[in-house]
């Protein structure tokens, strides 16, 4: 057999193929906490050549592991032995020209979220997904974790913003799903299937996206709160309000927010009271004629009145409005800067969202004195980034961590939610997938990923672990 590095090496030349130290950017998570050396990393350029690297590596028993911007949380787009290649979409970056009747673009899976978002600004539409990473993500990447972002809960999740999808499987051909509609019920869904599926099934190399026009105006507040139970009280109350004008509804805990002061340098916190929580909201409109300023501005008064918002401001100008939405999305950063942490991606119902908080504190209490709790996120689809960090004078979780993960995700589960909201899987959180999913549910991803990938060579040991597969059809 021909040697498959010097085959893929003669395939991609020298800018499609990386070997040895050069691989060292491609190595590991964001985090640095997965990935081992790969065989190589291969950056094709087009559809083509991902499904000849798929190929070759299916011909030499080697796993295939895609990646987008690396920027995910959970380890999924790096290698987890070393008898694997990466697969880079870093030079797949075309992007086509808006459909603007239909509301769609053709990009390919290397295409960066902020560079989508920039080059649709001339057009008068928006692709709706925005999240702290977005001058890293890709859009495959985005795909394959099923992204959500902070204004998921008025626009969808990645799955409902794809409308078409073209995909290399794992045995090199091609399913060209790129369909420019939103109504497809010809059979299963298959573009919303690879979405979430971290790869595992395919490899998405080029996209439909649902677009929306650019809001011509917006009404941004800041607001303080004195607990966790009156942020979900307001939110309802304004979810009642002005629901289908609502694109911003964001929390964050005054611990997050003293972390973030600490060590994010031009940080100022513009309010002169502070309480227990946060909250960044915003209303847009496609409309000039909608009074949105008013309705805010009444939303808040019946908050203070009702002893629910006890300080507040609107934003008067596009750099105040930049500002609140900073003092939100520094949050994991603030929280990275002090030290060792960890970080659960947990969603519940919206109504339950400060039960959990609440009911979280005391579990995690109970299992390590004094541990600290940073939650925060998307209060109006029920999303808590449930972040932890050591005791004070500790430099890490005394061998607690499992115990706190699991932990965490019981509690989720025990209200009617999810311990992996926006996140994905990837290898961090299989051993809680497999306690907190029934054996009936894990069987059928199980069987999903033997029918598209039997070999098992489609990033494995993600999702669903190899030992799972093993038993299910051995």
């Amino acid at each position: 057999m021909t040697d498959p590095i010097a085959a893929l090496s003669d395939l991609l030349g020298t800018k499609g193929w990386l070997s040895g130290a050069d691989t060292e950017p491609y190595r590991q998570d964001w985090l640095k906490r997965y990935g081992v050396t790969p065989v190589g990393v291969a950056r094709p350029a087009n559809t083509i050549e991902v499904a000849q690297v798929v190929r070759l590596c299916r011909q030499a028993g080697l796993a295939v592991v895609a990646q987008g911007g690396n920027t995910g949380l959970c380890g999924a787009a790096v290698a987890q032995d070393a008898n694997a290649v990466i697969l880079s979409l870093a030079r797949m970056t075309a992007t086509g020209e808006p459909d603007a009747p239909s509301r769609a673009i053709l990009v390919e899976a290397g295409v960066v979220l902020s560079t989508l978002h920039d080059k649709l600004l001339p057009y008068g539409l928006i692709f709706p997904l925005h999240l702290g990473a977005e001058g890293s993500a890709r859009i495959g990447g985005l795909i394959g974790t099923n992204a959500g972002g902070s204004h998921a809960f008025r626009y969808g999740m990645m799955q409902d913003l794809v409308l078409g999808l073209e995909v290399v499987l794992p045995d090199g051909s091609v399913w060209s799903g790129l369909r420019t509609v939103l109504k497809d019920n010809a059979g299963y869904q298959l573009r919303k299937l690879f979405c979430g599926s971290e790869g595992t099934l395919g490899i998405v190399t080029r996209a439909v996206l649902r677009l929306y026009p650019v809001p011509k105006q917006r009404a941004t507040a800041l607001l303080t709160l004195p607990t966790a139970e009156a942020a979900v009280s307001f939110g309802t109350f304004l979810r009642s309000e002005a629901d289908e004008l609502l694109s911003g509804l964001e929390f964050f805990s005054d611990f997050g927010l003293t972390l973030s002061l600490k060590h994010v340098a031009g940080l100022t916190f513009p309010l002169a009271t502070r309480g227990a929580v946060h909250l960044l909201v915003e209303l847009t409109s496609s409309s000039q004629k909608v009074p949105l300023d008013d309705i805010l501005a009444a939303t808040l008064e019946w908050g203070m009145a009702e002893g629910l918002v006890l300080d507040g401001a609107i934003a008067m100008s596009d750099a105040q409005r930049a500002h609140f939405w900073r003092l939100r999305e520094e949050q994991p950063e603030g929280q990275r800067l002090e030290g060792e942490q960890l970080k659960h991606d947990i969603s519940v119902p919206p109504g339950r969202v400060a039960e959990f908080i609440g009911a979280g504190a005391r579990i995690c209490n109970d299992i390590l004195p004094g541990v600290r709790i940073n939650p925060f996120g998307h209060l109006a689809d029920g999303n808590i980034h449930y972040n932890l960090s050591p005791p004070e004078g500790h430099s890490g979780f005394d061998g607690k961590a499992s115990d706190l993960g699991q932990a965490a995700a019981a509690l989720a589960k025990q209200m009617g939610g999810s311990f992996a909201a926006e996140h994905g899987l990837g290898p961090a959180k299989i051993a809680i997938a497999d306690t907190n999913r029934s054996q009936v549910e894990r069987a059928l991803m199980a069987r999903l990923k033997h029918a598209f990938d039997p070999a098992r060579m489609m990033n494995p040991g993600v999702l669903t672990p190899a030992y799972q597969e093993r038993r299910t059809f051995e």
